[in-house]
Order: structure tokens, then sequence, then C-alpha cells
């Protein structure tokens, strides 16, 4: 099923020719290294980069006699090359490869999901424009609280995929990492000059102080930073479905022309994108605790990593992209039913105004506990009733309109005393 979603580019980062072109880029890089140094002949290098190429299909038939990944590239590199690819991986150990072409992966992904998430900053700031006076309920523990905006709730959205198009934008320059240092990371036989020249034509940098491997809390960041964007996306997928609820109705996914909701039900419109977005965020988080699990590796290096990075990796590039396509699609899309918000807000006489009553009783001198009593009294008497109106009860209520003129209680009722401060939240967001 994952499949059928991909979205292509993505995916072309993490087929099997993306992973060995990386491979001979790197090769290729090491080359040119120690030629610049005076290591190899420089002619050879051209030879090699003339020559150097691989067919994916040849290097899984000799990957499965000699039960190597690396040789097998190796040889099927060398049948094109010929004489000149003795200077290939020369000094080099597998990881020196394998860790620094698994950098240029990660980084090439970075990419791709910053302009996605580019695309959705896009589509919540536009929403948040268009829907910025649009008056709702906000709601604390699920039950109604006081007025919000809808732009308003969209600026809270708005202002956490921004810090993850910081964070991924840090996490570009942290993941870029390459490792040139040879068995056990001693440099024994590559110098760290070839490390240097070979990581800059990538561009990388070199890893601090690497083993045989780079140190796997660079990629269980990278993943826990997924993570936690797959998590603000479901965020958003299920304040979605809850306001798509038949009770609720205040937004609704979009609903094309011919498509249908219920093999039974004929009326059903359900909210199938925001349902595929919080499944797909477990499979991501999932993929942090394996990540986790990678750092603790023996010694100067093991392979535990190795097959669970060719899962959780590319998996998690996969998924999380597809997520951030989603989630714009869903938000331009969106359904808002402005007349649904007012009628909820208004429930039960406008029951959530409650607080302005009690602060203004309290400001014309009430004790606190006194005021309280008097409006919980007629809110709780208002609640959960089909007649109940909390607005007569207060009009009604002598204690009320002995301390309250009716202007007063009137515009304790009006829902543009909770947004007289909201500009500074917009223009800290630039909507």
């Amino acid at each position: 099923m994952i499949e059928r979603y991909t979205l292509p580019e993505m995916g072309d980062l993490w087929s099997e020719a993306y992973k060995l072109k990386t491979w001979l880029d790197v090769e290729i890089a090491v080359c040119e290294a120690q030629a610049e140094l005076g290591y190899i002949p420089a002619a050879a290098v051209e030879e090699i980069k003339a020559k150097a190429n691989f067919d994916p299909q040849r290097v899984l038939e000799i990957e499965a006699e000699v039960r190597h990944d690396v040789i097998a590239f190796l040889t099927n590199v060398n049948e094109y090359v010929g004489d000149a690819g003795r200077y290939i991986h020369l000094g080099l150990t597998s990881s020196d490869v394998l860790d620094t072409a698994l950098s240029l992966q990660l980084v090439a992904s970075l990419d791709l999901l910053l302009k996605r998430l580019e695309d959705v900053i896009e589509a919540i700031r536009k929403k948040a424009t268009t829907h910025r006076n649009t008056v709702m309920i906000g709601r604390s523990h699920g039950i109604h609280a006081e007025p919000i905006t809808f732009g308003f709730k969209l600026a809270g959205w708005l202002a956490e995929v921004l810090r993850h198009q910081e964070r991924l934008q840090v996490l570009k320059k942290t993941i870029a990492v390459g490792k040139i240092s040879g068995a056990v990371g001693t440099y024994a036989n590559v110098e760290p000059r070839i490390e240097a020249i070979a990581c800059a034509k990538l561009g990388l940098k070199p890893d601090t102080a690497s083993t045989q491997v780079i140190s796997r809390d660079l990629h269980a960041d990278f993943v826990q930073q997924l993570a936690l964007l797959a998590a603000s996306i479901e965020r958003f997928a299920v304040e979605i479905r809850n306001l798509q609820k038949t009770d609720v109705l205040e937004v609704e996914e979009f609903f094309a022309k011919g498509q249908k909701g219920s093999s039974a039900m004929p009326h059903k419109r359900n909210p199938i994108r925001s349902e595929r977005l919080t499944g797909m965020a477990r499979l991501v988080r999932s993929h942090a605790g394996a990540a986790l699990e990678n750092v603790a590796l023996w010694h100067e290096r093991d392979i535990s990593h190795s097959s669970v990075e060719r899962v959780i990796l590319p998996d998690a590039c996969i998924l999380t992209h597809f997520m951030l396509h989603e989630i714009t699609n869903l938000v331009n899309n969106l359904l808002v039913y402005p007349e649904n918000m007012a009628r909820n807000l208004n429930c039960y006489g406008g029951v959530v105004f409650s607080q302005r009553v009690l602060l203004t009783l309290i400001d014309k001198g009430l004790n606190r506990e006194e005021a309280y009593s008097i409006v919980q009294e007629s809110a709780h008497a208002a609640w959960n009733k089909p007649e109940g109106n909390f607005r007569d009860l207060i009009s009604t209520n002598p204690r009320v309109t002995q301390n309250l003129l009716p202007t007063e209680i009137e515009a304790c009722f009006d829902p543009q005393h909770h947004f007289q401060h909201l500009e500074q939240v917009y223009q800290r967001l630039g909507i």
C-alpha cells in the first residue's frame, strides 16, 4: 500500500541505483583527493571517471557469491574500468563508502522534505489568513471553553511547522558528515587530508572523531526529527477528525464528486486522509525507537545497525514526504463551515462567556467566591438542556442585575473582547 502513494522523487533517492551512484561518487571523490596529493596518477583518475559504471543487477549477482555488498560493487565497477580500477578504494574500509554515501542520501532527502514543508507552510498561512476573523469555540479537555478564531487555531499550526523548518535546516547541516578514515577510524592507510578534500568535493564535512563508522547518534537524531514532524502532522489530522464529527461539523475534508464513504452507508463522508496520516505517524515514530537502538554498537563497529537502517531510513523519509504532500492537499481543500462554528459557539445561550460575567462582577466589587457561585449556578442550570439559555438566566438573575446594567451584561457576550490581542500573534507570524 505504501508504494502506491510514494512520491517518485523521494523513492528514487532510496532506489538501489541511486544508492550505488552515491557509492561511486564517494569512491571517485577519494580518487581525486588521492591524485591531488600525489598518491595516485592523475591520468588514472581521469580514466576511472570516464569508464566507471555499475549495473545494479550485476552487483546483486556478484553479491550472491561473495556475500559482501561493497566488494560486489567494486568488482562490478572494475569490470568497466579495467587496470586503473586498482586505485579505487585505496586504503578505505567499506564503512567509509557506506556511511559517507548515506549522508549524501540523507541530505538529498532533507532537500525534498524542506521543499514539501514550504508547501505546507504556504497552505496553512493562506488558510489562516482567510479565516483570521472566523469565530469559533475554543475547547479544553474536549469541552467548550472560550471563543477563538479558526485563523488563530491555524496560526498555532503555522508556528509549529515553522519550527520544524528551522529544525530540518539545522539537521541538514548536522547530518552532512563524511568519514574517510579507514578501518577503526585511525587513518592508518588514508590520511586526514584525503578525507578533508573528498568530503569538500561531496559537500560534506569530516566527522570529528569517527570509529569505523559514523556514530549513530546522528542518524537517530535524523529519524527523531522526522518523527517529531510526523507527530505534528498527526496533531493537525486529529484536530480535523475531531472537528469533522457529525455533531461538531465545523470543518470537513474535501469530498469529491463520485467519491463514496462507505460500502454500507451511502450518507458517510469520512475523514480518510486525516486517519491515514494518523496511522503513518505511528510508523514514523516507531522508526525513531529503532534508530535509538542503533546507537549502541559494539566497540568500534558492528553491523547490527545496517539491516535496521535499510528499512527505517527510506521508510521514514518516504512516509514523511508523503505525509507532507497529504497535509498540504488536506489544508488547501479543507471545507470550513463558519455557520456551524457560530451555532456551536452559542450552545446553551452563550454559556462560554461565563468568565466575562465573572470578571465583570468582580470588577463591580463582588468577591470572587460569591461571583463564581452566581455565574456557575446559572451556567449549570443552562448546561445540557435543550431550552437552556445562560444569557437569559444571567440577564434575569437579581444578584446580577443589581450589580450590572443591561449594556454591561450585553458586553459580556461580545466575542470580540477575546480577540483584541490576537493581532500580535498574527504579526509575529507575518499573517
